[in-house]
């Protein structure tokens, strides 16, 4: 009996070792993460302020982490649809990760209708800074305020041409939103990304561009285009005398950020790390220096704090996606 109770007792313990060992494993990987280099996706091409605060996410998850952490620009795909399903593919293990805009994350399931892409899986880990939109018109239009614009934009309805980075993309949902708000018509003309429609805005061809500023302070300083309105609550420190949208278009602001995130399925435990050293990293004085001068807010958010973002986007944006009937293909 002694014997048999023994046996047991060993076979019970061997059988719990069995059980617990892939648990115990996995726990240890995640409490050494990271082991290997870090690959974090970047859906657009390079250059920019998406691309720069992506590549100050890596800068200081790196310092954090203690391993090398990389960026891969993986443009192509409306929306930076290839990059995107790069990462929803990968292995859930910390070590491919996405940097990319709040749209990609809050409305693209809404807008991508037949190719039923919903990147919503996605695990959050933090945004990276915020930045507004700001409305820019051509030189030669006979307006300068933003009253002016809409006043002109009602008396030639339809006729003014708005240039956007493309479907669904901020500008186009912004110029969506001032025409349910303020009671006039646009024409939307898209273009691949920001410079083509700043090219065009320059040369007279389109009427008005929401876009940024950091792109666009020396043709803003110099004259070549009017700077109207920033979308956001706040007028900016460089240009004071520049009113917010929504002193003339009350409730209308348009401001976006950078955010990082892991394949779906990745333990919190990795995804929370990564946040806190990026954190840790973009509350440093001089990290946030150097976003202030890509005229972006810094934040390094928590993953809690992300999804309240996503959510907040998605109560703005979904609704004049699906008003405007907006798709991409």
């Amino acid at each position: 009996m002694m014997h048999r109770a023994l046996v047991n007792a060993a076979l019970g313990s061997a059988l719990l070792a069995l059980a617990c060992g892939p648990a115990l494993a996995q726990a240890q990987g995640q409490a050494d993460f990271p082991t290997r280099p870090i690959t974090i996706v970047v859906p657009f091409p390079a250059g920019g302020t998406a691309d720069l605060l992506c590549r100050y996410a890596a800068e200081k998850a790196s310092a954090g982490l203690g391993q090398q952490v990389v960026i891969e620009n993986r443009p192509g795909g409306a929306g930076g649809r290839i990059g995107m399903e790069q990462v929803m593919r990968a292995t859930p293990d910390g070590y491919t990760l996405l940097c990319s805009t709040q749209l990609s994350y809050s409305i693209t399931h809404l807008v991508f209708t037949k190719a039923a892409f919903d990147p919503r899986p996605l695990e959050p880990i933090s945004v990276l800074a915020t930045y507004p939109l700001i409305i820019l018109v051509k030189k030669s239009l006979p307006v300068n305020t933003m009253a002016e614009f809409i006043a002109y934009a009602k008396a030639n309805d339809g006729k003014v041409n708005y240039g956007n980075q493309g479907v669904a993309n901020t500008g186009h949902l912004l110029g969506e939103l001032m025409t349910m708000k303020g009671g006039f018509k646009m024409t939307p003309v898209f273009y691949r990304g920001s410079q083509p429609a700043i090219n065009d805005l320059l040369a007279g061809t389109i009427d008005m561009v929401p876009d940024y500023l950091l792109a666009n302070k020396g043709n803003i300083d110099a004259g070549n285009i009017k700077f109207l309105a920033v979308a956001q609550d706040q007028r900016l420190k460089d240009y004071p005398n520049v009113p917010t949208l929504s002193e003339t278009m009350p409730g209308v602001t348009s401001i976006t950020w950078m955010a990082v995130s892991a394949p779906p399925g990745t333990p919190k435990a990795i995804t929370q790390k990564i946040s806190d050293a990026i954190g840790k990293g973009f509350k440093e004085p001089d990290m946030q220096a150097r976003i202030l001068k890509l005229e972006a807010t810094p934040l390094g958010s928590t993953p809690e704090g992300m999804r309240k973002l996503i959510q907040e986007s998605l109560d703005i944006w979904g609704p004049v996606a699906q008003a405007a009937k907006i798709s991409v293909d």
